[in-house]
């Protein structure tokens, strides 16, 4: 029982670790930042494309940043787990 308890503590240290997470994601000037909560905490538009480029530019920068993260934190847990 009590191992269990200290892998649930652990599992809850992995989690908050994730909150300082940052992954940032750049393309043709527009810059999305994005946290290990999925949380948007930077987006940064380039004035010099049209609103339709900054449209679409922003939205693969959302995704791939969401992407990225999502493997970061994939890869983190698998590492964080073998070592329990």
């Amino acid at each position: 029982m009590f191992d269990n308890l200290k892998k649930l503590h652990e599992l809850k240290k992995i989690q908050d670790s994730f909150k300082k997470e940052r992954l940032t994601f750049d393309d043709r000037g527009v810059e999305v930042t994005i946290n290990g909560n999925f949380e948007v905490e930077v987006i940064k538009l380039n004035p010099e494309l049209s609103i339709t480029d900054q449209q679409e530019v922003l939205k693969h920068c959302l995704n791939m940043a969401r992407q990225e993260i999502q493997k970061t934190l994939a890869s983190r847990i698998g590492k964080d787990l073998l070592q329990m």
